[in-house]
């Protein structure tokens, strides 16, 4: 048996390095996308249309407007609705392709649950904005020798590695130190183009379809690209993982273990911070009742948000994390999160 409607996917099937067989593998794989913004978006949406089986969205934030001219996934209606982009998008993907069952996690990936949002999966992709969670992921992958696709966008320029632990390097292996606090340019300094996305969200989505077909000879070799200027190079990373790092050379997982991250995170490509949970999740009834007091609240099964001073608006996960938009000072989101929750 096959496993897929041969009809609909009749014309990847011709293309011999994939055929019928690698088709039967992607209609069995599992694979989960960490981050459901400009390159998740993609990505999910290319996957989805391939006929990969199972698709696991992890994702902590909800759709604005700013996202609209690069995240293909949603549009002026999941905006007003104020749906979780891990739910809007399982819903967009599920009108794609019934067949490919979509997971939604709304959830901030953290060292408590990285590790179970990651299992029973053949493949993690990078879909995020930040350092810390691809350091997560990658202590993950390293940890139980799973396969993970890297990918960045910035400006008009992109990256994509594709690592397969134990073999290729590692995230660490490349940046052997995160980067200090604004010392790269972000999306809110440099901006970013969606047609810079739309590609390395596209290239990381081959990268996957190649390692879920068993063709991974690509694995290890950085892609760089300027849209801008027209560039294209690849840099072979082999001698970085003739010597690899700490993480996996030696076991070594400091984002995982707690001595690195944890920190409020402003959110790349918007006025917004979001403020991990103080412990564990929390009563959104109880939450919206405190906040229509304040002023008009828009609440869901999975989040409540409320204008809760001028410019400033709270927005509260069932996991008990917030995101305080109209700030990027991490000490006044603390202070706003503490004022309206007590926390």
């Amino acid at each position: 048996m096959m496993g897929f409607d041969a009809e609909r996917y009749s014309r990847q099937t011709r293309f011999a390095p994939l055929g019928p067989e690698g088709q039967g593998r992607l209609a069995a794989a599992r694979v989960a996308v960490v981050g459901c913004g400009a390159l998740g978006s993609v990505v999910a949406m290319a996957l989805t249309r391939a006929g990969v089986g199972f698709l696991r969205l992890i994702d902590r934030d909800l759709p604005q407007l700013s996202n609209l001219p690069r995240q293909v996934l949603f549009d002026e209606a999941d905006v007003r609705a104020g749906l979780p982009k891990a739910v809007a998008a399982a819903g967009a993907l599920q009108r794609i392709n019934a067949a490919t069952t979509i997971e939604p996690a709304v959830e901030d990936l953290t060292a408590t649950n990285a590790a179970a949002l990651l299992h029973g999966v053949g493949v993690i992709v990078d879909g995020t904005d930040n350092f810390e969670t691809r350091f997560l992921v990658n202590e993950v992958a390293c940890r139980v020798g799973l396969p993970w696709v890297h990918g960045g966008a910035i400006g008009a320029e992109g990256r994509v590695l594709t690592i397969i632990p134990g073999r290729t390097a590692c995230l660490r292996c490349l940046i052997p130190e995160p980067p200090a606090a604004g010392t790269l340019p972000t999306c809110d300094t440099a901006g970013i183009i969606g047609p810079a996305a739309f590609v390395v969200g596209a290239v990381e989505a081959a990268e996957t379809i190649k390692l879920l077909a068993g063709h991974d000879a690509t694995a290890g070799r950085l892609l760089v690209c300027d849209l801008w200027d027209a560039t294209w190079r690849t840099v072979d990373l082999a001698p970085l993982a003739a010597t690899g790092c700490p993480t996996c050379r030696r076991a070594d997982y400091p984002w995982l273990d707690g001595r690195l991250g944890g920190r409020p995170i402003p959110l790349c490509g918007r006025d917004a911070v979001q403020v991990p949970s103080a412990g564990g999740g929390i009563d959104l009834a109880l939450v919206a009742d405190r906040l229509a007091a304040i002023g008009p609240v828009v609440a869901n099964r999975w989040i409540v948000r409320a204008d809760v001073e001028e410019g400033v608006q709270l927005a509260v996960f069932a996991d008990g994390r917030a995101i305080v938009t109209g700030t990027r000072e991490e000490a006044r989101a603390r202070a706003i999160v503490a004022r309206y929750l007590g926390a």
